[in-house]
């Protein structure tokens, strides 16, 4: 195998043998073969590939279609009924739930095993059980056995392991979908830091956007045959419309989840009324709070504090998780500005982004007029707009810069102030609708 190549792919099959009853594997393993008792089922048939170092390569496909089978067998967790499968360097895996853990250990435990197996020193691994710490959130849960931990904790750790042990090769199954919001950009973000130091990733996804924004290449497996390789645009077009055969698409999926989670906190909130209905008629007066995340993707700068709060409100200014698509909404960003800052070339700024990172929205008040700044330490910025966003989930990007130059100053930087989603119960396509005219022009 050449040096440029990372995992190469010759001919790979695997065949399951289906067993009706339980018996029928006792009598073929008495019979020594002469009568076959099972049904044979082939999770993937003559599949090739390879991807170059250092490439992000994307594997997609419906439920059912080999890539999970695909990936144990590039770890090595499962073997292959025909064909070879060759790496070059530490494969790290983020794989089905629980994979690679012993429910009875401790989630330290179970870093510490996983580092072993993977090569690295127990020495080593405790140096950086404080990284790995911080990046899963986990704090005291890290010393608990992970058969108590949630299905998101066990993401956690699991992603956090994956990338904490310097990787030559770094695998992503679908395990990821059941982390919060905040923690899959989180874990975007990263992905992509560790793909630009060179790393090779295998990704698996059944969100084309993310496949997209990440991926150079693409393999579509299908009843675990290769249908189609190649630049990911193409590939995933073709895909699309293929998928769209379907009954029921990944949109409306996405739809009754953002349904779901808008009814629970409605249902929250019901709860809380009775408590919170004295406070706020004692503070009627008051403006309502818009808080910050309290655990953004990123948060830096030279001043940080300087943002004290950021959200996504409604017309009536009410800060809300679910907008629907064509309503008027508003962006608060509410500032307390240290003395120190001069106002002449300060900007606040607001970007709304999707999972992946991509920048979808951007306005500063440094845009068009250039509007100046008061000169008093607390104020508050409005941005009004329509929300055209489809439906999806998104996070609000909060920005406080000093625009004198090209290169930008940023006195803080919130990535991740508010976690929201968009609902579109029209079935509209791409991620940004505005309002289209239509005309039929007739000669």
């Amino acid at each position: 195998m050449s040096s440029d190549i990372s995992i190469q792919v010759e001919g790979l099959s695997k065949c399951y043998h289906i067993y009706d009853r339980p018996r029928d594997r006792l009598l073929q393993m008495l019979r020594g073969g002469k009568k076959q008792y099972f049904r044979e089922f082939w999770a993937l048939h003559d599949v090739s590939f390879s991807v170059r170092r250092g490439e992000t390569v994307g594997i997609i496909g419906r439920n059912g279609s080999g890539k999970s089978t695909l990936l144990q067998m590039i770890c090595g967790t499962v073997s292959p009924s025909t064909g070879t499968i060759s790496t070059q360097g530490r494969v790290a895996a983020l794989l089905e739930l629980g994979a690679g853990f012993n429910i009875e250990f401790t989630g330290r435990e179970n870093v510490m095993l996983n580092a072993a197996i993977l090569g690295f020193s127990a020495q080593d691994m405790q140096a950086r059980m404080a990284e790995v710490l911080e990046f899963s959130e986990l704090g005291d849960f890290l010393d608990q056995p992970v058969k108590t931990y949630s299905s998101g904790m066990y993401a956690r750790l699991a992603f956090s392991i994956a990338i904490h042990v310097d990787p030559d090769i770094l695998i992503v199954d679908e395990a990821l979908s059941v982390g919060d919001a905040r923690f899959v950009a989180k874990c975007m973000r990263r992905i992509k830091e560790i793909k630009e130091q060179g790393t090779t990733i295998l990704f698996v996804s059944h969100d084309v956007g993310s496949i997209r924004t990440l991926c150079e290449r693409v393999v579509w497996l299908d009843k675990g045959r290769l249908v189609e390789q190649g630049d990911v645009f193409p590939v995933t077009g073709r895909y699309m419309e293929f998928m769209f055969q379907d009954e029921q698409t990944e949109e409306e999926i996405l739809h009754a989840e953002i349904e779901s989670e808008q009814l629970s906190s409605i249902h929250a909130n019901v709860e809380q009324e009775g408590d919170t209905l004295l406070a706020l008629s004692t503070a009627a007066h008051d403006v309502p709070e818009i808080r910050l995340d309290s655990r953004p993707v990123t948060h830096w700068g030279s001043h940080k504090g300087s943002i004290v709060s950021a959200a996504v409100l409604d017309a009536d200014g009410v800060r809300k998780n679910v907008h629907y698509w064509n309503s008027a909404i508003e962006v608060r960003i509410e500032l307390c500005i240290p003395a120190d800052i001069p106002r002449e070339h300060l900007s606040v700024a607001f970007s709304i982004k999707d999972l992946q990172g991509s920048d979808l929205i951007v306005s500063t008040t440094h845009d068009f007029d250039g509007k100046v700044l008061p000169d008093m330490e607390r104020f508050s910025v409005s941005f009004q707009l329509n929300n055209y966003l489809l439906t999806g989930k998104y996070l609000l990007v909060a920005a406080l810069e000093n625009r004198q130059h090209s290169d930008i100053h940023y006195y803080e930087y919130v990535e991740g102030a508010h976690y929201f989603s968009s609902l579109s119960d029209a079935r509209l396509f791409g991620q940004f609708q505005p309002p289209i005219q239509h005309s039929i022009l007739l000669k």
